[in-house]
């Protein structure tokens, strides 16, 4: 980057956009994030979240994108007020789990498997680690104010095309997750509809998360005095209204495993969308004479590789 201070436009303000504007900002850069979104009505505000093994490729990039990640979520974890906090927890499986673990597992230096007397009734296989979790509505409050303290500006305003975009800045970072459908005409970004329910947590420390190719499982994140349960994945949807015989099936699942959810009070219901595609799409394209550098397309592993995308989509777009 030269001596001049480029001014930058992030589309989107879901963790990714939000992220990648905080290290542009903090770079020195002019700083505007356009959203027809606020942080807290994303779907980054819907996720549990967990850091863990990822699902999205390609590998040879998110691996790294995700062991950058942890190592600030472990800093973060040790900062007040971010949301970011680390507990023991459980992932298990009612089917053999395979032997080979993914790499990113390496990271996770109390990793070991379940005695049988760990498990929940009915599951056969599972893993006991310290990960970070990630309280989401107080994580986007977090990296809002730190994007305002340095500088930055939050419109809620949509960007009809790219061509608009590249009209306001010849420096453009595309963060639109699902919205890249429409925005750049990606068909191949489609939406996962993902539907959480947040109860009053009875006290509750530890996680749980199923290992489930169903698109239904049984997932539990205590986040303080609130535990948002989990979870669905169905493909191709578009509605965000949440489904009462989803919750009423989510309910049901977690109180098989802790029963003292059977009568905890349900705060809300939440639905987001999750940008499924074959793979992330972080890369640089030149257009009508801007630079627009494209950071979506990260399914359900958006926060686990949140601050590896936006140290490199950072990089690409202050790269002269």
């Amino acid at each position: 980057m030269n001596g001049r201070s480029p001014r930058v436009l992030v589309i989107g303000a879901g963790v990714s956009g939000l992220t990648t504007a905080v290290l542009l900002a903090e770079r020195g850069c002019h700083v505007r994030i356009r959203t027809t979104e606020y942080p807290g009505e994303t779907t980054s505000a819907v996720a549990g979240a967990i850091w863990g093994p990822i699902s999205s490729g390609p590998r040879e990039r998110t691996v790294a994108w995700a062991r950058r990640s942890h190592g600030r979520f472990l800093e973060l974890a040790n900062e007040p007020g971010t949301g970011v906090h680390l507990a023991l927890g459980t992932v298990a499986s009612r089917e053999p789990i395979a032997a080979t673990r993914p790499e990113e597992t390496r990271l996770m230096t109390d990793l070991r498997a379940c005695e049988p007397g760990e498990l929940p009734h009915g599951f056969t296989a599972g893993a006991r680690a310290t990960l970070p979790l990630i309280d989401m509505p107080r994580y986007l409050d977090y990296l809002t104010r730190r994007f305002r303290e340095a500088g930055g500006e939050l419109l809620r305003s949509q960007v009809p095309s790219l061509s608009d975009a590249a009209g306001e800045s010849r420096i453009v970072v595309n963060c639109t997750g699902v919205g890249a459908r429409e925005l750049v005409g990606d068909a191949g970004v489609l939406p996962v509809l993902g539907q959480h329910v947040v109860v009053e947590n009875p006290g509750i420390a530890e996680y749980f998360v199923e290992l489930s190719e169903s698109g239904r499982w049984a997932s539990y994140m205590p986040h303080g005095d609130r535990l948002v349960l989990g979870g669905v994945a169905v493909p191709y949807a578009w509605d965000r209204v949440p489904d009462r015989e989803v919750t009423a099936g989510i309910l049901r699942r977690c109180a098989e495993i802790r029963p003292e959810l059977r009568d905890t009070p349900v705060r809300e219901e939440i639905v987001g969308l999750r940008p499924r595609s074959e793979s992330v799409r972080l890369k640089v394209e030149h257009y009508e004479g801007a630079r627009i550098v494209h950071n979506y397309g990260h399914g359900g592993d958006g926060v686990a590789v949140s601050w590896g995308c936006a140290h490199e989509a950072a990089e690409l777009a202050t790269d002269e």
